[in-house]
């Protein structure tokens, strides 16, 4: 009678008798499955912690606007374009700024920002000790926590690619993009990266949004007239720039590129154990066709089993990226910048690919064990 049961009662209840038959194995899936949407989560999450920080550094500056050309690292906009930008009516400050990946040690590399000395987005920054660089002079300001890995101090000497520069402040930024960063006088990078009267881009802050005026009209306004007075060149909003410049462009395809081999390996796992379950179950199959369960009841039935295992390794795996995006919090190197405050987007994006694994894992041993031969599979020993 029990094959009589109705469809919501019938199938939870085999595919939970199945998945506890052999319990070794079952753990072991839900082990590998959460290992790698644990990868996923805390991968994914770092990226976007990363992005959070792109959009928090613009917005502690008070940038509105990036002048560039093409991709983020390509330093190729012309220093004087500043000038054409200050000239517009609707454009309050325009700084020139320089950016890029620098080796200070041979143990540590830091991001390097490049800006003249009254520039605006010097303005947020809190200095902790000493005071602001000058232009033309070999000096940098460190943020702090870079400060702290180098053991440096304002007044000290750091030599960088064989020249001394002397660090004239310690400095408090708004993003863990500036405190782990060191900054020069943009002509000093320059001299450094061979590019003189080369810059990444012009970071433009606003006049005040008229009245009458929505702020997204303003913003498409300025962005219009920057683009017709510097032809060839992109005015991008910061929101836009924050979430697709090339470092973070960068960092999502590896989080996702990495956390992808690990989902397809937990994919094998549940494939083969879903395998394995309707091989051993071949004559039990065999007798529910005989008691007249339909093909795709069979499948449904395997497919759920797949689904529950990729839904529970999805649970398990989102606990695991937790803990690793928590232990990523305490280390020194990245706890500015992780977050272990999880949006419910990433959640259910985790869920989703979990549920999604065990399907797509489950379908060709379902698919088999559906169209078994109920003669053949009653004879199966």
């Amino acid at each position: 009678m029990a094959v009589q049961l109705s469809l919501p009662l019938s199938l939870p209840w085999f595919a939970w008798k199945n998945l506890g038959r052999r319990r070794l194995r079952t753990f072991l899936t839900l082990c590998g499955i959460g290992m790698a949407i644990g990868a996923f989560v805390a991968l994914v999450g770092f990226s976007r912690s990363f992005e959070h920080e792109w959009l928090r550094l613009y917005e502690s500056t008070g940038t509105d606007i990036a002048v560039v050309q093409k991709t983020f690292l390509n330093t190729t906009v012309d220093e004087s374009a500043a000038d054409a930008v200050k000239k517009l009516p609707v454009v309050d400050r325009a700084s020139p700024m320089m950016i890029n990946m620098m080796d200070l040690t041979p143990e540590i590399n830091a991001l390097a920002y490049g800006f003249k000395s009254d520039s605006f987005e010097l303005d947020a920054l809190t200095l902790e000790s000493g005071r602001r660089f000058r232009d033309h002079q070999p000096e940098i300001m460190l943020g702090n926590l870079l400060a702290s890995s180098l053991n440096k101090k304002s007044g000290d000497t750091l030599d960088i690619q064989g020249s001394p520069f002397k660090v004239t402040g310690v400095y408090h930024g708004g993003s863990a993009l500036e405190a782990a960063a060191v900054i020069f006088p943009l002509d000093q990078l320059q001299q450094i990266a061979s590019l003189d009267g080369k810059v990444t881009a012009i970071h433009v802050r606003l006049r005040p949004v008229p009245p009458g005026e929505s702020p997204e009209e303003y913003l498409h306004h300025a962005q219009a007239l920057i683009e017709a007075a510097l032809p060839g060149l992109r005015a991008v909003p910061a929101v836009e720039r924050a979430s697709n410049n090339q470092l973070v462009v960068l960092a999502h395809a590896a989080a996702w590129g990495t956390s992808s081999i690990a989902v397809f390996i937990g994919i094998l796992g549940i494939a083969n154990t879903m395998a394995m379950s309707v091989f051993e179950r071949t004559r039990e199959i065999g007798i529910l066709r005989a008691l007249g369960w339909k093909s795709w009841r069979i499948l449904l039935l395997i497919q759920m089993e797949a689904g529950a295992l990729g839904f529970v390794g999805g649970i398990f795996g989102i606990a695991v990226g937790w803990g690793a995006l928590r232990a990523l919090s305490l280390l020194p190197q990245t706890a500015s910048i992780v977050s272990t405050s999880f949006p419910p987007l990433l959640l259910l994006e985790a869920l989703g690919v979990a549920v999604f694994a065990g399907l797509i894992a489950g379908f060709i041993p379902a698919w088999r064990g559906a169209h078994l031969s109920p003669v053949e599979a009653l004879r199966h020993d």
